[in-house]
């Protein structure tokens, strides 16, 4: 499923990095805190992987 916003897209960005241990998860904050536990490794790249050219920046 891709991402439907730029920030979404962000956030599971950040929160595929915590999962593999690129980067300490008590540094996420918000959407991405609450993906890391929900979400599956695969679920996630799924998210971050999503092109952000044609995505708004939120999701209304």
């Amino acid at each position: 499923m891709p991402a439907k916003s730029k920030a979404q897209q962000k956030a599971a960005g950040a929160a595929l990095a915590a999962k593999r241990g690129e980067m300490p998860k008590k540094d996420l904050k918000g959407a991405s805190r609450e993906m890391v536990d929900s979400m599956t490794e695969k679920e996630l790249e799924d998210f971050a992987s999503t092109k952000r050219e044609d995505l708004p920046d939120k999701k209304d």
